[in-house]
């Protein structure tokens, strides 16, 4: 495996690809959007000077890895010579068939598809396109660059193949695995999106400030991130999704909280909007702080 597309730019989706050429491989980063491909290629290029400045890369590595990089919006031509596929785009199902239904067609018979998702069934994913021995999930955590862990689910006709080639995969690209079975929400999410959620009702019930909730999981809990910390980087929209399904999936424990629900309404959706919980446009002062 050399060949490694990423689809979609998005924060995930450039943070894959990052990682992807680091490891060596040859990455295509897709997008539709043009706009969007030329805003995920100037983050990048701040993530490797980050990384050359911290002494996390040597120069050549930092160009070696940059040449391993290229940028595309023709997915049908990007899928032709792949030899792995990680689609990247929103948490819609119906994103997702329009990008397995085109790389179903164009991908080379061996190519192996990977969805990143962190609640979406892997087996339903698979069912868009027709080698659903060959489709598995991989569930990066933000910031990619930054988060050891991959979390490998496999669907329901999954081979052993496909999950041995996709962990080797997340290992070259300098990541930790956990390979499991498919169950919504998997391990982390159900997890995450239950501490999230709670910490929803906390600051609904006045029980503390944004701030003061967040300080207490950190230093109480040994959290590297509080909630809120935490929900405006990925983003409440994203959260407030994950938390429909797992809640459709699931049941009762895991119904979203009303003011996370009025935040997204307002548009309140995390630093990718300036305003969540925080407040990041004036220099990140913390709302209620």
């Amino acid at each position: 495996m050399n060949s490694l597309i990423v689809v979609g730019s998005g924060v995930m989706g450039r943070g894959i690809a990052y990682v992807g050429a680091i490891g060596g491989f040859t990455v295509t980063l897709v997008d539709v959007n043009e706009t969007s491909l030329k805003n995920a290629e100037a983050e990048l290029n701040i993530i490797f000077e980050k990384a050359l400045l911290r002494g996390k890369l040597s120069n050549v590595q930092e160009q070696k890895a940059k040449a391993n990089l290229s940028y595309l919006t023709n997915l049908q031509k990007a899928a032709s010579s792949a030899d792995v596929i990680i689609e990247a785009v929103p948490e819609k199902a119906e994103i997702k068939r329009q990008v397995f239904e085109t790389i179903e067609q164009y991908a080379p018979a061996h190519c192996i598809f990977a969805t990143n998702t962190s609640t979406m069934s892997p087996t339903e994913i698979a069912s868009y396109a027709k080698r659903p021995a060959q489709t598995i999930a991989m569930h990066f955590f933000n910031p990619v660059h930054k988060m050891p862990l991959v979390e490998i689910i496999r669907g329901l006709e999954t081979s052993d193949e496909t999950a041995k080639a996709i962990e080797t995969l997340a290992e070259q690209m300098g990541k930790e695995t956990v390979v499991i079975n498919e169950f919504p929400g998997f391990v982390t999410s159900r997890i995450n999106a239950l501490v999230g959620n709670e910490a929803f009702y906390m600051l609904q019930e006045g029980l503390g400030t944004p701030a003061e909730i967040d300080k207490a999981i950190k230093l109480g809990l040994n959290y590297p991130m509080g909630p809120f910390e935490l929900v405006d980087l990925v983003g409440l929209d994203t959260r407030l999704n994950n938390l429909k399904y797992l809640h459709e999936k699931l049941g009762e424990k895991y119904r979203p909280a009303p003011l996370l629900e009025q935040y997204v309404k307002a548009g309140r959706l995390g630093r990718k909007s300036g305003k969540g919980i925080y407040d990041y446009t004036k220099k990140e002062e913390l709302i209620g702080k």
